[in-house]
Formats: structure tokens, sequence, C-alpha cells
């Protein structure tokens, strides 16, 4: 059996992927919380509540008018206890807003998260523990590396990220925040590591040349890292690419100097292919008969006049070519 390879591959596309790190497996995933609606336990506990008023009113009016007795200690004592529970009851009502969730607690055990927005109700005795699902921003500071060329290079990027499992949030690391911090600047290290700064003309890729391309491989070492905390990659760019300040100088002299030939080369192509339409319609319209050194002379003086820095000076020749 032979390998076949892709004809359209960039040449060292193979060995530049990035190596998506193995982090470990979350023990724990998200799932609903029991409870209900929180508007109809909020009527039920507004009439629980009246109806242990309205006992402990009419145990007292029996107790005022000479009516003492067990009926109306009964009484206020059942109001009483009605009117307590009612309101630890009513401490299992949880306002979620949009973008937000709650994720429940029983004694240290995982109950669910809470994931409508409104007025929920869940067990009294959970603790619950807010938590944002809205896209963030993680900007890293302007982190200084060498290239795989050796070379120091400031770099920085943005990340846009969200919470998508709360439970792997909470309780799979410390505090997710900070482990999406670190873990984009480790992943930004990693990457800038892997590719030049610039491939100089080379095929190789290039942290300037295919800031597209090293970004989205940026992305899924990003995602990989962070997926055991819950977290959502949407989004990665590059805020910031340059040299280090103690080499900037001579690399900004490298890339004139490479500006310098490439349109050298460019003007030189250009000239070449002027001369040899001069020649060719001088021979198709026959004006004049050039033999090999004059075609030589002409050539050399038309290459100097376009290929030069100045304006050329002419020389007037009174004499024949030979001469």
């Amino acid at each position: 059996m032979t390998d076949t390879q892709d004809p359209q591959a960039r040449p060292g596309t193979e060995t530049a992927q990035a190596e998506i790190p193995e982090m470990p497996r979350p023990r724990i995933t998200e799932r609903r919380a029991l409870g209900m609606p929180g508007l109809p336990f909020l009527l039920l506990a507004l009439i629980a509540l009246v109806i242990g008023i309205v006992l402990m009113a009419t145990g007292g009016n029996m107790a005022g008018t000479g009516h003492k007795g067990a009926g109306s200690t009964a009484l206020i004592v059942g109001g009483a206890l009605v009117i307590v529970a009612d309101l630890f009851m009513l401490r299992g009502l949880t306002q979620v807003a949009p973008g937000q969730a709650r994720v429940c607690q029983l004694f240290g055990r995982y109950q669910g998260t809470i994931r409508h927005d409104g007025l929920r109700w869940v067990n009294p005795f959970t603790s619950r523990t807010r938590i944002s699902t809205r896209l963030r921003n993680n900007e890293t500071e302007v982190l200084k590396v060498n290239d795989a060329y050796g070379n120091p290079i400031e770099i920085a990027c943005v990340v846009v990220w969200q919470v998508e499992d709360t439970a792997q949030a909470v309780f799979e690391v410390d505090d997710f925040v900070d482990f999406v911090s670190i873990q984009t600047d480790t992943a930004v290290r990693h990457i800038a590591t892997k590719y030049p700064y610039d491939s100089h003309g080379d095929s190789e890729l290039s942290l300037r040349e295919n800031a597209e391309t090293i970004t989205e491989q940026l992305s899924t070492e990003i995602a990989a890292r962070v997926e055991s905390a819950g977290v959502k990659i949407a989004e990665s760019r590059f805020t910031h690419l340059a040299y280090a300040p103690e080499i900037a100088s001579a690399m900004l002299q490298r890339q004139q100097a490479g500006a310098i030939v490439a349109a050298r080369q460019k003007i030189v192509e250009g000239a070449v292919g002027m001369v040899e339409s001069a020649l060719t319609r001088i021979a198709e319209q026959d004006l004049v008969d050039l033999d090999e050194e004059r075609k030589a002379a002409m050539v050399s003086n038309l290459l100097v006049v376009l290929c030069g820095d100045r304006a050329a000076q002419p020389v007037l020749n009174t004499g024949t070519l030979y001469q």
C-alpha cells in the first residue's frame, strides 16, 4: 500500500499542525436542576401565608373572648408553624437573569443547573452559585517569545469564549476565568514557537503572512486546553505581532533589502521583455538590418536606460557604429 499526497497541499503544512494537548476528562457534566416555575409557587406561598395569619388571628380572638383552651392554642401554634414553613420555603425562589445560570448544590453534592431565565423554585436547602454564560473577551498581554528561527518577537491575541457546561466550569477547575487566561497564554507561546515570524519567500507558513490559518490552529488548541473546564472558544485573533525592539531595526533592513531585490527583479524582467519586443518589431517591420554586434549594443543601451535609477545621459555619435 502506497501513501498518496494531495497535490494541492501546501509544503510544510503537515509538520506545522499544532499538537493538540490531552487534558483530563471531566468527571461531571451539566444537568437540569429539579424545580418548578416560580410564579405559581409564589402564589401558593402567599395563600399559605394568609392561611397562617388567619389561623393565628382566629386563635388570638378565641383567647381574647374567654374561650381559652387547647383549641385556641392549637390554632395559634399551627398558624405560626405555617408561616415559618412558608417563609422557609420561599428561600427556594431563585431569580435568573438572561445570560446567567445558577449551579445548585445540596450539602456539597451537585444537584443541577438552572438556565431558564425568570423566577424558579428549587429545593430551599440547596446553595446556588451564580455563573455568567455570556460571551467574554480575554486579551493576553504582549508576550515576548522566540519564533521557529529563534528570533525574539512580541505577540498578543484576543480570545472570545463563553461557558458551555456550568458544572465543569465550577467543579473541574478552581477558577475557570484564570484557567482560560493561563491556558490562552500557554497556547499562544506554543503556536509562536512553531512558526517563523516571516518566511522570507519560502513556502512554509509564517505568523505574518498566514495569520488566518495559524489563528484557526490557535483556536483549536485553546479549545482543547479549556474543554475540561466546560468552556467553548468562539474565535481568536492576533492583536499584536512584531519583532522585539532589540532586533527590529536589523529585521527592517532585511525586509527593505528583500523588497529592493524583488523590485529590481521585476524591473529587469520588464526591461528584458521590452527589449525583446523592440527587436522583434524591428525585424518584423524591416526598419534596419542589425547584425549581432549592433543588436548587442542596442540591448546594452536599452537595458541601461530601462534599469538605471537616474535618467540616461545620451551621447551623440557623429561617426558610424564602428567608430
